[in-house]
Order: C-alpha cells, then structure tokens, then sequence
C-alpha cells in the first residue's frame, strides 16, 4: 500500500524546505570527497602541467607532478586517482607493446605514487588506445577490431598495472571475455586482492572528444567505435553486458558517459546491487566550464548538482574531473 499524506495545509511541504538546518535534516542524498575518483593525465617529463585547452583547468603532469596530485587527493579525502598517459607518437604502434612494457608511463606513475602517498587507492585503465597507431581499443585486422586477439593483449597490460603496484584494473576496452580472462591472469600471477572496475557499459558517445585530445589518440583515431562499443540507444542490453562482467569476475562495474545515461545508473543498481560507478567524461566537463566560461553557469553549483545526480540515480562513486574543486567546497577547504 502507497503511504498517504494529510491534505493542505495540514501538509505543507515547503515546512521541511525552510532553513538550511532542515533540509540538512531531511537531504535523501548525501556527496562527500570520498565518493570521488580522480583521473588524471600523465606524461613525460619532470615539473611539467601541460594545459589541455579543450578541457579548461585540466592539465596533462609529468610523474613528479602526478605524485604531488595524489599528496593534493588523499588531503582533501580523496580515495583514489585513475591514471590516464599521454603516450608520444613514436611509442605508438601496431603490436601495442607499450601498453605492456613495465616501464611505461602509467606504471611508473603508479609505483612513485604507492610509494609517495600508499594509502592513496591508484587505478588504471586497461584499453589499446592509448599505444595503438590507430587510436581503437583494439587490434585492427582488415579494418575489423578483433577480439580475441585483443583479449589476450588486455591480459599483458593488466598483468603489467598489477604488478607496479595499482589496486584497481579499470577494463574500458569492451572486448567480449576480457574480465574473465583478466581476472582469472590476475589469480593465477598471485594478484587475486587486484580489484576490477569493468567499464561494463561504456557508450558509443559523442561527449569523449576532449579526452582523446588529452592523450593524444583524436589525431590516430581512424573510423569510429560503433562495432564494440554500446549503441546510444540500447538500455536492456547494457544490462547484459554487466551481468556478464559480473559473472566473469568484475567486482564494480561502471556506466560512460555519466550524466546522459543516469537511466542506465539507476537500472543497473536495482537489477544487481552492485558497486556502481559512473564517469562524468570530458564532454560533460568542458560543456559545464564552457559555460561557466561565458558566464552563464555558476560553475560550484552547477558542478555539485551534476555530481548529486549520480548518487541519486543509484551511484556509488564518480570519476570526474572536477575531484580536487569538488572536495575543496565539500570540505571548506582552499
């Protein structure tokens, strides 16, 4: 039975809006620091932050400089930082072998920072584009990305994050069977405490552009990423694609884009109740500080009210990139 409600104006629903302190009392919601994962861009170099001038006030950081942003996030409450490299174009090539090498950017970012700040969680992400002449997630064969060949290359990569030191392997590939593969690698290798944050749910979106300028892949992109990535219209199969990752070995799963899929955040929390994460990506981010830009958005309240949405729709954490100017406000910190 529907609960029911005494009529005007024996309610007024506007009593519980009326101070500050009520509607501290009454919030449904609550968004702290720690609901917050941080991504990050490493290159390169040492005492370098190199603007991203389609994402205002993201930098790409030299490992110094990477290691100087996890001290920044474990003192504002942040628990974890994601690790995303900028890869310079001779190291980008057909066999993708950077993206195992143990010496590659993103695990030398990952043990400066376990050994800097080792409370700090780091998370990785485990896709080819980022070592690919051809910026795909993929092996290209004839112009088709293949799967199983790729499969097997994921598992090197994540092989290589686990052994650095990283605590969360993020596949955001989606190649059918990569986190089984990986999970039961990492099991045999000795790292079964490795956590996997499947991107189980990962859109064939417009709102990825910035990022791809950010680690250098938008210029190697060749044709798009319809074959394996989800169709924008498709909701019942995003939660396929979870309860397979699930079943595989994924102990968190993770919706991207963010804010234009929270439908698909809050089916997937009521079908599985599992660790639910979204990623509010780049073109989330730059429209929002495009219009704070112009004036037109006040960007701390816009900026709170877009990370409030996901933890209505059902999230348990968010990666965004606004981590650090998020916490700052939610802490009072300057």
């Amino acid at each position: 039975m529907k609960p029911t409600q005494a009529s005007f104006p024996a309610t007024r629903l506007r009593r519980t809006r009326r101070t500050p302190a009520i509607r501290a009392l009454v919030a449904e919601t609550a968004l702290s620091p720690a609901d917050l994962i941080w991504p990050v861009f490493v290159r390169e170099g040492e005492g370098i932050e190199d603007p991203v001038p389609s994402m205002p006030g993201v930098v790409r950081r030299s490992v110094d400089r990477v290691v100087e942003a996890a001290r920044e996030a474990a003192d504002l409450g942040i628990p974890a930082i994601c690790l995303f490299p900028y890869t310079e174009a001779d190291k980008r090539t057909a066999d993708c072998a950077e993206a195992w090498n143990p010496d590659n950017l993103s695990n030398r970012a990952t043990r400066a920072i376990k050994q800097a700040v080792p409370e700090m969680a780091v998370m990785t992400d485990v896709a080819l584009d980022p070592y690919s002449d051809t910026g795909h997630d993929g092996f290209v064969r004839e112009g088709e990305i293949v799967n199983d060949e790729t499969v097997a290359a994921l598992v090197r990569q994540a092989l290589a994050q686990a052994e650095a030191g990283v605590d969360i392997i993020g596949p955001s590939d989606m190649m059918d069977g990569r986190i089984g593969a990986i999970r039961a690698a990492l099991e045999d290798a000795g790292h079964g405490d490795v956590l996997l944050l499947s991107y189980a749910a990962k859109y064939a979106s417009a709102f990825y552009g910035p990022f791809r300028d950010a680690v250098g892949a938008a210029g190697a992109l060749k044709g798009d990423k319809k074959t394996y990535q989800m169709d924008p219209a498709n909701t019942d199969e995003a939660l396929r694609c979870v309860g397979r990752d699930l079943a595989e070995g994924a102990d968190m799963i993770m919706v991207k884009p963010g804010m234009p899929y929270l439908d698909i955040c809050r089916r997937v929390k009521e079908a599985f109740a599992a660790p639910t994460f979204a990623y509010q990506v780049s073109g989330e981010y730059a429209m929002i500080q495009a219009a704070v830009q112009n004036g037109w958005l006040d960007r701390d309240r816009a900026m709170l009210e877009s990370l409030m949405a996901f933890k209505r729709a059902g999230c348990d954490g968010i990666l965004t990139y606004f981590a650090p100017a998020a916490a700052r406000l939610m802490t009072g910190t300057r």
